[in-house]
């Protein structure tokens, strides 16, 4: 699997009116067959040299990808749910509390699911069907957003498969520390991924009209690779969500 998995919870900011008119009518003819990697790189080049873009942030071909690939994903979003009933009858770790207590109710929970091929998180479209291993693991059969059946996996409910991460917005940069683990957005030369990262430091500036400047830097945990990167690059894993349980 070697796209970026489109992303509903993160805005892509910085685009002006004239850039987003172009793409959205670009995406009215054309839909999705021209929508590969030289596409982006070639649209962000013909931003970048625009006059309008002159006094601005150049764009990132990945940029331009994200904001495709959201629209998406927001379009088909009204007809289009993930399926997660079978996960929901199969899978004691993700469907109840502690032995004794009621249900959870999942149905409007977003996963994500990490790809055995790869090791990047990807957003799950649904949960074909499921069984059990032979080490008496639940295994799910994993639909992944923007992909087909061809690129489905089995994978272990418990170990790759989670609620999905979410964006975090600039006036909330304050709640990430060093330790925290996050999940980055990996630009490399010929793809962009999702994977689980930590904070190592954080360098931190002066807010302005375009939000967080702060730089934090990370390390991935598949590669130990290190580099500073900004706020539109993190997300937030589940467990910033849950509030701390007090002692009894």
């Amino acid at each position: 699997m070697d796209g970026l998995r489109p992303r509903k919870n993160k805005l892509i900011n910085g685009f002006t009116t004239a850039e987003i008119e172009k793409m959205e009518k670009l995406l009215s003819e054309t839909g999705d067959k021209c929508l590969n990697v030289e596409f982006f790189k070639k649209l962000a080049r013909s931003f970048n040299s625009a006059s309008a873009r002159a006094t601005k942030q150049k764009l990132k071909w990945s940029e331009v990808q994200t904001w495709y690939q959201n629209r998406q994903l927001e379009s088909g979003s009204k007809d289009k749910k993930p399926d997660v009933s079978t996960l929901n009858k199969t899978d004691e770790t993700i469907t109840s509390k502690d032995a004794g207590d009621e249900k959870h109710d999942y149905s409007n929970l977003k996963f994500e699911a990490k790809s055995s091929n790869d090791g990047a998180w990807y957003d799950v479209e649904k949960f074909v069907t499921y069984r059990t291993s032979r080490s008496k693991q639940t295994e799910a059969r994993v639909r992944f957003v923007g992909y087909g059946p061809e690129d489905d996996e089995w994978l272990n409910v418990k170990e790759s498969i989670r609620e999905c991460s979410l964006g975090i917005d600039h006036s909330e940069c304050q709640i990430l520390k060093p330790g925290n683990h996050v999940v980055c957005f990996q630009e490399k030369n010929d793809s962009a991924k999702y994977y689980d990262a930590h904070i190592v430091d954080i360098k931190r500036k002066r807010h302005d009209a375009r939000g967080c400047r702060c730089d934090f830097h990370i390390r991935y945990n598949h590669d130990n690779v290190e580099e500073t990167v900004d706020l539109n690059r993190l997300y937030r894993r589940p467990e910033f969500e849950r509030p701390h349980q007090r002692d009894a």
